[in-house]
């Protein structure tokens, strides 16, 4: 049975929805050395195609064709900007606006292999925001991609110095420990602090779209770690509960 190994938001001839596990990554890299959710769902189900790709330490939903024909038409609609693809994030510092835009172009990075940058000569990219907690030191936002180019958003909120927590590329890896928020914190004599989120704080929330006369409304849970830090960020800011 598949939902013994796979977290699936909908399976059906067409396609598979997983809700992807961070750390894992999508397709198989260059080298074919880590495993990838492409591979495990071709040892369970055959041929599987890819549609889109979310970053190896993103969760959240992501869409694996059965078929060829699937695999078009599903392409086509990614690429014809007619799915509406939701995100949610922990970003440092206080939002200066509840909602917003960021329209900049983004480009490969031609000093730094695997990472991109915003610039005139890339491709035109379009991010919205919408702020849905505010926290001290922190804000929980709600994005929509209108464009799908690589780390868009990680690039995007390094664009307006709101970088998401711990982004090894754009932003400042470390972890996020309790006792960096929490007053009266106190440490374990007996066991090191384990730090509350140690992988990049970014979830693929929600895709909505039209295929095969069916509208389609998938959605991924928030996962565990980054609802237990948002419920202690609110606990630290007054009271607030965090995400939903």
């Amino acid at each position: 049975m598949l939902t013994k190994y796979f977290d699936i938001l909908e399976d059906n001839p067409h396609f598979i929805a997983i809700n992807k596990p961070s750390g894992l990554l999508s397709i198989p890299d260059r080298l074919g050395v880590e495993d990838s959710l492409k591979n495990q769902l071709q040892a369970h189900l055959g041929k599987v195609f890819v549609v889109h790709r979310l970053d190896k330490d993103t969760s959240g939903v992501i869409i694996f064709a059965k078929t060829a024909e699937a695999h078009r038409e599903l392409s086509m609609l990614f690429e014809g900007r007619d799915i509406e693809k939701y995100y949610v994030g922990l970003v440092y510092g206080s939002m200066e606006h509840a909602k917003g835009s960021v329209e900049v172009a983004i480009m490969e990075n031609p000093m730094k292999r695997g990472t991109m940058l915003t610039h005139a000569k890339g491709k035109p990219s379009l991010t919205d925001y919408e702020l849905l907690e505010s926290y001290k030191g922190y804000s929980w936002l709600r994005f929509r991609i209108h464009t799908g180019r690589t780390h868009q958003i990680r690039v995007h909120m390094q664009h307006i110095q709101h970088t998401i927590v711990c982004d090894e590329l754009y932003g400042n890896p470390a972890p996020i420990m309790l006792s960096s928020f929490k007053k009266k914190y106190k440490a374990s004599k007996y066991e090191e602090e384990k730090p509350m989120l140690a992988r990049l704080g970014l979830h693929s929330y929600e895709l909505k779209f039209r295929f095969g006369g069916v509208d389609y409304h998938l959605e991924a849970p928030v996962p565990k770690d980054i609802r237990a830090l948002l419920t202690q960020l609110g606990k630290a800011s007054g009271g607030k509960k965090g995400a939903a």
